[in-house]
C-alpha cells in the first residue's frame, strides 16, 4: 500500500475510529491519539476505542427509513463501524443492535493492527500545531485546556444536556411477570422484554417521576436538553399522557395474558448476545440514584432489579458548524484543521460514524491535491453534510445556528413534484438510492467509496420491498 501523506487525528470515538480506517485504507499514514486506557472522560467505562456511551442501539435499520438508508449508504462506502455493528449484532427489532464490549473490541483490534495506524496513548491539551493536518473528533465532552484552546480560536461554542438510561442485570428481573416481544413481530419477533402497564399503574409511575428527586445541573445554566434524547421526567412534565404516546407506547403489542394491548409498555432491550443485562428504553434520566432504584423498582417485575448502569445527564458541547467550519469541515480560523462527529454537530451513532468518513475524505482530497464533492443532498450523507453546512432549510431564507440532529427526512431535498403524503417516503428512498447509486459510479463517487462496487445492485433497488 503505497503512503502518500500523514494525518493526525485527536479522539478515538465512532468519528475518530471511522476517519482513521478511511485515511489508512487511502494509503495515508494515520496517527490517532487517544487518552484512554489511561484516563477517561466522566461517561466512559472502558478501555477500549469506540465505546458506545449511551444506548447500544443505532437505531432503525430498515431501508425505507432516514437510518436505515444512512445504514446502506456507509456499508456502500467500506465503514469501517457499519461492518462492526453488522458483526457484533444482538436481537433487536428492526434497529441495528450491538454487543457494546465485543463492537469496541473489534474495532480497536481492527485500528491496533492496521500497519499505517499508530495509536498514542495521551490527553491532548492544546490543538494540533498550525499547519499540521488533523482531524478533531473529541466528542461532546470536550474540555479543559483543549475545550478552552478551541474556544479561544473559534469563539461560541454551544451546549446540550444529554441523558443515558439505566441497565439491569438479566438475572435480578423477574421474567415471568413480563412478556417478550418485538412491535409487530419485527426482527426475531420476540427480541424485548415487556412491561405492560395498565392505566393505574401507568399514572403511578408517571407521578412518581414528577415528583423525583434530580441531580442538579449547572447552576449559571439554562437546562437545555436534546429533542431526540430527552429525560423521561421531562416527557412525562410535558403531559400525562406524553410518555404513553412516546417511549411507552403499546403500538404493535399485545400482552399474551390477557390477549389485549396494554394501556402503555416500558420495553427492555437487550444489551449483549448472552442476554446477560437490559436496557430501559426511552428511560434516561437525570433522577438521583437512590430514586432510580426507588421508582423503577415499583414497576411489575423489577420490584428486586439490580443496576449494572445508574442513568445519568451529561453536558454535551458542540460547534456552531455553518459559521465556523469550511465547505470542506475545517475550521475557517485554522485550514489544516477539520472537525468530525459531534463536536461538529451532528447527533447519534451513525451520524458521527458518517462525519467521520466525510471528514476523512475531505482531508484525503486535501494531501492529493484534489477535491471531495460529497454525495448529494437528496441521499442521507448528503443531506447530513447540508445539515452541517445550514442548507437544510427552504430556499430563500437565511443561515441559522445549527441544532444538533440525527438523520431524519426533513434534512433531505425537497422532491421535485408533490407526492401524496402516503407515498412521500417511498419516493424519498427510492430517489435517495438511485441518486447515490449514480454517485457513486461517477469519479466523485469512486473517490469516496473503498471497496463498493458490488453493492450498486442492492442501493439501485432500495426503494419500496428494498
Amino acid at each position: 500500500m503505497e503512503r502518500s501523506g500523514e494525518i493526525e487525528i485527536v479522539g478515538g470515538g465512532l468519528a475518530g475510529c471511522e476517519a482513521a480506517y478511511q485515511l489508512a485504507e487511502l494509503g495515508h499514514r494515520v496517527v490517532l491519539r487517544e487518552m484512554k486506557p489511561g484516563a477517561r472522560s466522566r461517561a466512559h467505562t472502558n478501555p477500549l476505542l469506540a465505546e458506545l456511551v449511551c444506548s447500544n442501539s443505532l437505531r432503525s435499520d430498515l431501508p425505507t427509513t432516514a437510518s436505515g438508508l444512512l445504514h446502506r449508504e456507509l456499508r456502500a462506502l467500506g465503514s469501517l463501524l457499519l461492518t462492526a455493528a453488522d458483526a457484533c449484532r444482538v436481537p433487536c427489532g428492526d434497529a441495528l443492535g450491538v454487543d457494546r464490549e465485543r463492537f469496541s473490541r473489534f474495532v480497536t483490534e481492527r485500528l491496533s493492527s492496521h500497519p499505517l495506524i499508530e495509536l498514542r496513548e495521551e490527553r491532548v491539551r492544546e490543538l494540533p500545531e498550525e499547519g499540521r493536518l488533523a482531524i478533531l473528533a473529541t466528542g461532546p465532552l470536550t474540555e479543559g485546556e483543549l475545550g478552552e484552546a478551541l474556544g479561544r480560536l473559534c469563539g461560541a461554542r454551544f451546549y446540550f444536556y444529554d441523558a443515558i438510561a439505566p441497565i439491569l442485570l438479566d438475572a435480578s428481573i423477574e421474567k415471568e411477570r413480563l412478556f417478550r416481544a418485538s412491535r409487530f413481530g419485527q426482527g426475531g419477533g420476540d427480541d424485548y422484554l415487556n412491561i405492560p402497564l395498565d392505566r393505574g399503574q401507568y399514572e403511578r409511575f408517571v407521578k412518581e417521576l414528577l415528583a423525583g428527586e434530580l441531580v442538579p445541573l449547572r447552576a449559571f445554566e439554562e437546562p437545555r436538553f436534546f429533542e431526540g434524547c430527552l429525560p423521561i421526567e421531562v416527557m412525562a412534565a410535558r403531559g400525562l399522557d406524553c410518555l404513553a404516546y412516546g417511549p411507552l407506547k403499546p403500538i404493535g403489542l399485545t400482552d399474551p395474558a390477557t390477549g389485549e394491548r396494554p394501556y402503555a409498555v416500558l420495553q427492555l432491550r437487550c444489551e449483549d448476545e448472552a442476554r446477560s443485562a437490559w436496557n430501559l428504553v426511552g428511560c434516561q434520566t437525570r433522577l438521583t440514584w437512590p430514586e432510580q432504584r426507588r421508582i423503577f423498582r415499583s414497576l411489575p417485575g423489577l420490584e428486586h432489579a439490580e443496576f449494572e448502569r445508574y442513568g445519568q445527564v451529561h453536558r454535551n458541547t458542540f460547534l456552531d458548524a455553518p459559521y465556523i467550519l469550511a465547505d470542506d469541515l475545517s475550521l475557517i480560523a485554522r485550514g489544516s484543521l477539520f472537525v468530525a462527529g459531534q463536536l461538529a454537530g451532528v447527533e447519534g451513532y451513525s451520524e458521527s460514524v458518517a462525519c467521520g468518513l466525510l471528514a476523512a475524505r475531505f482531508a484525503a482530497a486535501r494531501l492529493a491535491g484534489t477535491s471531495f464533492l460529497p454525495p448529494p443532498p437528496s441521499t442521507a450523507l448528503g443531506a447530513l453534510y447540508s445539515h452541517l453546512r445550514g442548507r437544510a432549510r427552504p430556499e430563500g431564507t437565511p443561515m441559522r445556528s445549527i441544532v444538533p440532529s440525527n438523520i431524519n427526512y426533513s434534512l433531505f431535498s425537497p422532491l421535485a413534484k408533490r407526492v401524496p403524503k402516503n407515498f412521500r417516503r417511498d419516493a424519498l428512498v427510492e430517489r435517495a438510492s438511485a441518486d447515490f447509486a449514480r454517485w457513486l459510479a461517477s469519479d466523485a463517487g469512486a473517490r469516496g467509496a473503498l471497496n463498493a462496487r458490488s453493492l450498486l445492485p442492492g442501493l439501485q433497488g432500495a426503494g419500496r420491498g428494498g
